[in-house]
């Protein structure tokens, strides 16, 4: 699993999928809207610190205990003391890319003017790993630019034992660079959704591993000039390396030794470890997949009580991860619940699957129901007081599918980029529903500055119990207009829902005089979704 911080030949950029290449197939993997442009924004949204990846880190290999993490970074000056950082938050490969990769969906700005190359942010990374004593906790993988065995040799003796090629790998099969990926019209069929143009593609696999095989022997043959026996005795060999003279003594005025500087004196330097994960510790998970033994063994129905506090995180995660291995997604909403009380830590419930169930009396850190995909949460207060913070920040990041409901307030960032999920809580904090794509969410108070900027997809209710509402919303990605009609019906539901679930006594209140309370909703649509909508009924 990577985790892409940021891409070489953009650094600080994001994409964006433009409306009229996001087909149905795109639209229904991605749960988009078709027609309407994606946009991948530069910051992921759960990550502003080691802290936060370090957290992230932690839930992959709660939710897949098998996979390796890699987290991907730019060449950059400075970057050792980042990939430092990624070392100690148990990434298993720190990527570091240089700035002559990329597609040429780039800008053609960034493609010419940004980034580094990748053999000054790798060998940064591999000294000051080899300085602080982690080096051999991580492996180092480069990539940008790497087209010849000797580029794999040289990447070797600056501290990687992984090489990524790409685009020579997209040349083999048949790209001619001409730098069209964004606009579907790709000459030879490489990146195109118009089925006229793909028939063009006469990319095989075979012409893949004979660049591979070509590559693999070069690289063997430059191994050999040098009496190495592997890449695994050159990694790190910086001795082997000579800065090549220009030919002229006013030419030659880039000293290079700082890339060829030897932390370690011995002879062969500090390399990744040879297992391939770093493990971190069990969470809750670990005694609750020992009592769901009839369930994951059988499929029983089952209900666990447990007293939780806020060390214990990613509650729910890995027991998720041996649902979907066991049933997939054919388990009965609610099959497992368990019902806890306390303080629970940060990630209860990252990508919680269909079938679990969780009660939560008391309340969560950041990160509830990242990725949640079909699992119903409820979260109620111990003690009922107006406007109290029950959910951290970040909640619902990424989620597909399943349910939130929490009667309290919840913090910055909710919902973002959710594609299915339903929600409702008690208010939110800034950039709720950033760029969201699909589902519902209902907000029974305040709304923090800047609600749905970039959502393209999905609706939000939100009650209008503050008079700058709309200076909070972001204008130019949303609109609100009166909840009428079938929304009106789906939107009482959602609040009886939610008062039946967690006790709310807002929602009670407002469903007792409900006609009323309705007109006191507006709802947020998207202002592209609109606008394709239109298109199509024109």
């Amino acid at each position: 699993i990577e985790i892409k911080v940021a891409q070489g030949a953009k650094p600080g950029e994001g994409g964006q999928l433009p409306g009229f290449k996001v087909t149905g197939f795109i639209a229904r993997m991605r749960h988009a809207t078709p027609g309407v442009g994606l946009i991948s924004p530069p910051p992921h949204h759960d990550i502003y610190s080691i802290e936060d990846l370090a957290q992230l880190i932690y839930d992959l290999k709660q939710i897949n205990p098998d996979a390796r993490v890699t987290v991907k970074l730019v060449a950059a000056s400075g970057i050792g003391a980042v990939a430092a950082g990624v070392a100690k938050a148990k990434a298993d490969v720190i990527l570091i890319s240089g700035h002559n990769g990329g597609t040429g969906a780039s800008a053609m700005g960034s493609i010419k003017h940004a980034g580094m190359p990748w053999e000054m942010g790798l060998a940064e990374a591999h000294q000051v790993l080899s300085l602080n004593g982690l080096r051999n906790h991580v492996r180092l993988r480069t990539d940008g630019g790497i087209r010849t065995g000797r580029d794999v040799v040289i990447a070797a003796l600056l501290g990687a034992e992984e090489y990524g090629i790409g685009t020579a790998s997209l040349i083999a099969v048949g790209c001619l660079m001409v730098r069209q990926c964004h606009s579907n019209t790709c000459p030879v069929g490489v990146c195109v959704q118009d089925e006229r143009l793909r028939a063009l593609f006469t990319g095989t696999a075979d012409k893949v591993v004979n660049l591979f095989t070509f590559i693999a022997e070069e690289t063997r043959e430059v191994l050999a000039s040098l009496g190495l026996r592997s890449l695994d005795e050159a990694v790190g060999r910086t001795d082997l390396l000579r800065q090549v003279s220009r030919g002229s003594s006013h030419l030659d005025d880039l000293d290079l030794n700082p890339l060829l500087v030897r932390v370690s004196g011995q002879l062969n330097p500090q390399r990744g470890p040879e297992t391939a994960r770093n493990p971190v510790p069990d969470t809750l998970d670990a005694l609750i997949v020992r009592d769901a033994a009839p369930l994951l063994d059988r499929g029983e129905k089952m209900q666990l009580t447990y007293s939780v506090r806020n060390t214990q995180r990613a509650i729910g995660t890995r027991t998720s991860s041996h649902i979907v291995r066991r049933f997939g997604d054919r388990l009965p909403d609610g099959q497992l619940t368990l019902a806890l009380r306390g303080s629970v830590g940060q990630s209860m419930a990252a990508w919680g699957m269909k079938g679990l169930r969780i009660e939560l009396d008391g309340e969560a850190n950041d990160y509830v129901g990242k990725g949640l995909s079909g699992a119903h949460l409820i979260i109620r207060p111990t003690t009922w007081q107006p406007g109290q913070a029950i959910v951290g920040n970040t909640a619902l990041y990424g989620a597909t599918s399943g349910a939130l409901l929490a009667a309290g307030v919840a913090g910055e960032r909710f919902a973002v980029r959710n594609s299915g999920a339903m929600a409702v809580v008690e208010g939110v904090g800034a950039h709720g529903c950033e760029y969201m794509t699909g589902g519902t969410v209902v907000v029974l108070g305040r709304v923090g500055w800047n609600f749905g900027a970039g959502m393209s997809g999905g609706e939000a209710f939100i009650l209008q119990d503050q008079p700058d509402l709309e200076a909070h919303l972001n204008a130019e990605g949303v609109m609100a207009v009166p909840v009428h009609g079938e929304a009106g019906t789906r939107l009482s539901g959602l609040v009886e829902r939610h008062a039946r679930e967690t006790g709310s006594p807002l929602a009670r209140r407002l469903l007792e005089s409900w006609p009323e309370s309705q007109t006191r909703f507006v709802q947020v649509l998207p202002r592209e979704a609109a606008k394709a909508h239109a298109r199509k009924r024109a």
